[in-house]
Parts: structure tokens; C-alpha cells; sequence
């Protein structure tokens, strides 16, 4: 299973790297740096966090689910998570690789999950929904395990890339549930009784949570057995 879903992420990325490495080229001869694309791709991500969280203090306040800042949450996050692509090709393609780059671009790829499932939990809480913000913090937990477990293999000398719970994949199921939630409750134009779109972002929260935690203990897993 793991290795389909690395060959498939495989063949989207460079589908994807040959639509953007035109762009890349003029950032290039901008003078555009992959940290500074890296640190553009953090402030977008904090944005995005920050407009989950004025959706959540909307409801709070106001008592009114207003989906168009969930839309917009969600679409100034999945924009900006192609930074994180960007400056890896930035980096490549105008020969700046850096040890300190890519350690740059890991701590802040942390920083960018933790504000945005920050953001989702908030707004989870202020909507009423106390399990899909315990779910959303568990997603945390697994998300940061993921990536701390190939860290600390690597550390070892070990080679630790199994499960498919992967930032892209994270990246794109939160961004998709935003805006399928957003975009649901937009054109049902909900007014607090009945389907609660939000249902489809605790559902993402859910399959987040588990997944990214069965991949930190499938890494665990994995380098127990090299090392013995």
C-alpha cells in the first residue's frame, strides 16, 4: 500500500514540478531565494490560521457560521503549501542546495502544520464541536511523530520514508476538507440546525489522526527492525 501511494506521489509531484518550474526560472532571475520562499510559504500559512481563527471568533461572538472565511481559510492555506514545493525547486534548479536550507525548510514545514491545525482546532471549539478539536489536536500529535520519527532515524543513519501519511498527503486532505467544508456550508447556507457542514472537517480531523499516528508507529516499527 505504502508503495503505491509513494508512486503515485511521486508521479503528481513531477506532473506538477513540470507546470511550476517556469515560474521557479523567473524567481530565479528575480533573485528570489528558496528561504525566502520558504519564509512567504509560512507567513501565507499563518494567514490562513488567522482566518480560521476570526471564523471561529465569528461564532463565538456573533453566534453566525460564516463558511466564506472557512472557503478563504482554506484556499490561502492550500496556496501557500505550494511554497513548500517552490523552494525545493528554487533551491535545484538555480543550484542554491544548503544544508542549512533544508533544515530551514523542515523546522519551518513544522511551524506551518501546527499553525494551521491550530487554527482548524480553534475554530472547532468556538463551533461547538469539543471532539473535533481533541481529534484535531491528536492529528498534531500524529503529524509531528511522522516527522519526528524519520528525523531521529536519520539521526541513526536509517532510511525511514514508510507509511503514506506524509506532509503532501496531510497537506492536501486539510486543505480540501477547509474547502469542502467552507463550500458546503456556503451553498446550504446554514443557519445552525440540521447537517452541520463542519462534520466533513472533523471527518478529514479523524482520518488525520489516525492515519499519521499508524505511520509514526509503522516508522517505529520499521526502524526496529533495521536496528536489530
Amino acid at each position: 500500500m505504502s508503495y503505491f501511494f509513494s508512486k503515485m506521489r511521486d508521479a503528481i509531484q513531477k506532473g506538477l514540478y513540470f507546470v511550476i518550474n517556469p515560474f521557479v526560472r523567473l524567481l530565479i532571475k528575480c533573485g528570489i531565494t528558496p528561504n525566502m520562499v520558504t519564509t512567504i510559504g509560512l507567513l501565507g500559512q499563518i494567514a490562513g490560521a488567522v482566518i480560521l481563527v476570526m471564523a471561529g471568533y465569528k461564532v463565538m461572538t456573533a453566534g453566525v457560521h460564516d463558511y466564506a472565511l472557512v472557503t478563504l481559510g482554506g484556499a490561502v492555506i492550500i496556496i501557500f503549501s505550494l511554497f513548500d514545493m517552490l523552494d525545493g525547486q528554487v533551491a535545484r534548479l538555480g543550484n542554491m542546495v544548503s544544508r542549512f536550507g533544508a533544515f530551514y525548510d523542515s523546522v519551518l514545514d513544522r511551524y506551518c502544520e501546527l499553525f494551521c491545525l491550530g487554527g482548524i482546532s480553534y475554530y472547532l471549539i468556538e463551533s461547538g464541536s469539543l471532539f473535533g478539536a481533541l481529534v484535531t489536536f491528536l492529528a498534531v500529535v500524529g503529524s509531528l511523530m511522522v516527522s519526528y520519527t524519520r528525523a531521529r532515524a536519520e539521526g541513526l543513519g536509517l532510511e525511514c520514508k514508510v507509511g503514506f501519511m506524509q506532509r503532501p498527503e496531510r497537506v492536501v486532505i486539510t486543505c480540501l476538507s477547509l474547502l469542502a467544508t467552507g463550500i458546503t456550508g456556503m451553498c446550504a447556507n446554514y443557519k445552525g440546525n440540521g447537517f452541520s457542514p463542519d462534520i466533513i472537517l472533523i471527518i478529514a480531523m479523524c482520518i488525520l489522526a489516525l492515519f499519521s499516528n499508524v505511520t509514526a508507529f509503522a516508522r517505529m516499527n520499521h526502524c526496529r527492525k533495521q536496528l536489530q
